[in-house]
């Protein structure tokens, strides 16, 4: 098997090579390492307002740009974080802590050099981890039928509800209305209409491009707006200063393996987004280490290994969006929606249906993070420029891509009518601390769970039992209902303790 894997990845080079994927794979670590870097933007906002541009892509340069900005933003986030204290996404909140007191030192320039090490290390062990365990799922493909399938997609849709941030009702809330959205339009099964009010528009489902850039690109501009300014600085980082010392690469190298191996192990597991393994990372460096105290106040290992675990698990998140259709987290989603608008089915027969795409895909990961360091090392000045850029420039003109992009999927003004709704609804969903992210899950796997679960019926004349039948089903759908168990047991030791609390307080 091994011997395969590595014929099928020089087959992925090959094709990772061809002029045209070269480019829109350098396109899109270049975008994604800018959007990164800005304010207030992140992968979500800067895949949505170009997912468009796919429609006129062949589906394997849709992917490998798509997938650049997603690994590329994680690159760029770390420059803000640790040169100015600024967080411009969450995973990087957790680098703040000693990038930028290393920065306060001099050391900002040292920092950086650590970090595009640990991210380096620990992409390449992330992409060999997807070679080698990808095609296991292969051999056990045809054991997939609608009843598997259907339980695998649940425990990520519950997973994605009750993991993601805030209280877990408001993500099976947001969950459950994602599911409503997907269920907008045709049925393919009767032909009848449903949810569409009477409007001709939505008898072709809601716009994937417009629900996207409405909730990730519309709402967080909105959201963001009157906060960000300009941020001045006169940081200045030589290419020298990036070098690290042979002592500091020694301290950094042990929590830069260990945080590799939480992102690896997170990123399999649906809902665990990247900031839950920065923080996992970092709490775990700090229990181990021999001087706590030092933590918060310039530690490197505070950087590498925080670092390391988002990069691992950014790859390794691919391995269940690929090889069994289930998005880890709400870009992953994004990406699982644009294979589905290229007429692609994700699950376990991608890589055989599909060689090209899958194994093009991995060898374009290592391009993508060679290109990020030759990217980042001589522009690392360009980039701290870029943020002292005021957001109110930024503001009308991501408004205007948005809307051109929107528009010439279909050539519908009602489709920017949608991106607007949208947009006010996640303004308004993000202000109530409702996470949004679940909405785009349950759009996305709802139409699928819905086709499999009425397949599984079909095939066992009505039976329920089909869903237990096998070992793969029954064990999923333990998981999903252990899942439920959980939420309900932590919900209900939330509210005893409140009310001793209470109790204590009187």
């Amino acid at each position: 098997m091994i011997e395969q894997s590595v014929m099928d990845l020089w087959h992925g080079f090959g094709v990772a090579f061809e002029w045209h994927n070269l480019i829109w794979s350098f396109f899109g670590v270049l975008v994604g390492n800018l959007i990164g870097v800005l304010p207030g933007m992140g992968a979500l906002s800067a895949i949505s307002m170009l997912l468009p541009l796919t429609y006129v892509m062949s589906p394997v340069s849709a992917i490998l740009m798509l997938s650049g900005i997603f690994y590329g933003s994680q690159y760029g986030g770390a420059i803000g974080a640790i040169l100015l204290n600024l967080p411009c996404h969450p995973p990087h909140a957790v680098t703040c802590l000693d990038g930028y007191p290393l920065t306060k030192k001099g050391r900002g320039g040292t920092a950086l050099g650590i970090t595009m090490i640990s991210s380096f290390f620990a992409a390449s062990f992330g992409i060999l981890v997807m070679i080698f365990a990808s095609p296991v799922l292969v051999k056990i493909a045809f054991k997939f039928g609608p009843a598997e399938l259907f339980a695998i997609m649940l425990v990520g849709l519950i997973a994605g509800g009750t993991m993601s941030r805030g209280a877990p009702l408001k993500g099976v809330a947001m969950t459950v209305l994602g599911l409503i959205f997907g269920l907008v339009g045709t049925d393919v099964n009767s032909g009848v209409q449903r949810f569409t009010f009477g409007l001709p528009d939505l008898a072709d489902n809601i716009e994937l491009v417009a629900l996207a850039l409405g909730l990730f690109g519309v709402a967080e501009f909105m959201l963001n707006v009157n906060k960000m300014d300009a941020v001045g600085s006169n940081m200045e980082v030589s290419m020298k200063e990036m070098r690290p010392t042979r002592a500091e690469l020694k301290q950094a190298f042990w929590p830069m393996v260990r945080g590799t191996l939480v992102g690896t192990v997170f990123g399999a597991m649906p809902g665990t987004g990247p900031t839950i393994t920065t923080f996992l990372s970092y709490v775990l460096e700090k229990k181990i280490s021999k001087n706590p105290e030092s933590f918060g106040h310039g530690n490197i290992a505070g950087v590498a290994s925080p670092e390391a675990s988002s990069h691992s698990k950014t790859q390794v998140d691919f391995i269940p969006t690929m090889s069994l259709g289930i998005p880890g987290d709400a870009v992953m989603a994004l990406i699982l929606g644009a294979l589905l608008i290229q007429g692609i089915q994700p699950g376990p027969q991608l890589i055989t249906e599909h060689p090209d795409l899958f194994w093009g895909l991995i060898a374009s990961f290592w391009i993508g993070n060679v290109l990020l360091i030759l990217l980042n090392v001589p522009m690392i000045g360009v980039w701290v420029k870029l943020l002292r850029v005021p957001y109110k420039y930024l503001f009308p003109l991501a408004m205007f891509f948005i809307c051109v992009g929107v528009y010439t999927t279909h050539n519908s003004l009602f489709q920017v009518g949608e991106v607007a709704v949208f947009g006010i609804m996640g303004a308004i969903l993000i202000a109530l601390k409702f996470p949004v992210s679940p909405i785009l899950l349950g759009y996305v796997l709802g139409p699928m769970i819905e086709e499999n679960f009425r397949r599984a019926m079909l095939i066992s004349d009505g039976s329920l039992s089909i869903f237990v039948a096998t070992p793969i089903s029954a064990v999923f759908m333990a998981i999903s209902a252990l899942l439920i168990v959980l939420q309900l047991y932590f919900w209900a030791r939330g509210k005893i303790r409140n009310r001793q609390s209470a109790a204590a307080a009187a």
